[in-house]
């Protein structure tokens, strides 16, 4: 291949990734996020020769800083949110151990091109000139274009080993987390009287493009490889003799049904975690758990529900939330 075959091939990688950052963060999943630091760290040492660490591995307790090279004296913020407040809230925390240091800022998924011509509060007067020290993919990308040959495919070869997948969760804490929701959901009183399961089969990409959903893609590609743990789950539950599934699938629909039809495909899906998940944080039968592993179950169990067909349309007719 040659310069700018791979130089496109990393262009894509590293827009992908920012797109999907972006778009899950819209839907409060945050996985990618903290993926990406570890990702960047890596990403910046190989382009530039830096020798970054992640500063909680260093210094317990770190500041507001995410990366720290003790070597080069550098000290890196990574954040999918590109704003002034977010670098000055960076450069105010305790960094007067850094004294000398270089700052640099990493927007992991928005365009920082507007940032970079702002002047900012640096209390600590660290070495920090935004014209040169915010990075976004638009700047990575200009570095690249100018990079050898056998440059370009190290990096290439790099972003597609990093960039195959995601990491999976612990499934077997998944599961157990699952339960325990199901358990709390069931027990609630969401006021809708009992509904079938439906049984008309649909295709789910047309689905997601029958209801207009875009954001809410990403996670239900995502998630909706975990319908056959949910759907154990339910079935142990009725090997018990009790039916899980109805009472769970039935306030999931109550959710959506509370929102009508002239909300936004997308907010609408959101909103149903957010009240599904409030519904479990005011349950009498809660236990406490993390909140980013709650916030995955419900995730889990909206997505399943739309898979199922309790919620938004089937793009072949038969049930429909609204009818």
């Amino acid at each position: 291949m040659n310069r700018q075959l791979y130089f496109n091939l990393i262009e894509e990688k590293l827009t992908t990734l920012a797109v999907r950052i972006e778009m899950r963060g819209g839907l409060n999943l945050l996985d990618l996020n903290l993926h990406s630091e570890h990702f960047y760290l890596q990403l910046f040492n190989l382009l530039f020769g830096w020798k970054l660490q992640n500063l909680n591995a260093v210094q317990k307790n770190a500041p507001g800083v995410d990366l720290v090279d003790t070597e080069n004296k550098i000290i890196v913020q990574v954040s999918s949110t590109a704003t002034k407040q977010k670098v000055e809230s960076a450069l105010s925390k305790n960094l007067s151990h850094y004294k000398g240091y270089s700052f640099k800022f990493i927007s992991i998924a928005r365009n920082a091109e507007a940032l970079r011509k702002k002047t900012f509060l640096n209390p600590h007067k660290l070495i920090f000139l935004p014209g040169d020290d915010i990075f976004d993919i638009s700047s990575l990308l200009t570095f690249v274009v100018g990079m050898e040959l056998d440059q370009q495919k190290a990096l290439y070869d790099f972003l597609k080993k990093e960039l195959k997948s995601e990491p999976d969760p612990d499934p077997e804490k998944i599961e157990s987390n699952l339960t325990a929701i199901i358990r709390i959901i069931s027990r609630e009183d969401w006021n809708e009287e009992a509904m079938g399961i439906e049984t008309v089969p649909y295709d789910i990409d047309k689905k997601i493009l029958h209801n207009q959903l875009n954001t809410a893609r990403f996670l239900i590609d995502d998630y909706k490889i975990h319908y056959h743990r949910i759907d154990k789950i339910y079935q142990d539950f009725d090997r018990q003799g009790v039916n899980k599934s109805i009472s769970v699938l039935n306030g999931i629909r109550t959710a959506y049904i509370a929102h009508g039809t002239d909300v936004d495909p997308d907010q609408c899906f959101l909103s149903i975690i957010d009240k599904v998940k409030q519904k479990i944080l005011l349950s009498s039968n809660y236990k406490p758990m993390a909140d980013e592993e709650l916030e995955l179950g419900v995730q889990l169990l909206v997505v399943d529900a739309f898979i199922r067909c309790k919620i938004f349309k089937n793009p072949q007719g038969g049930a429909d939330a609204h009818s």
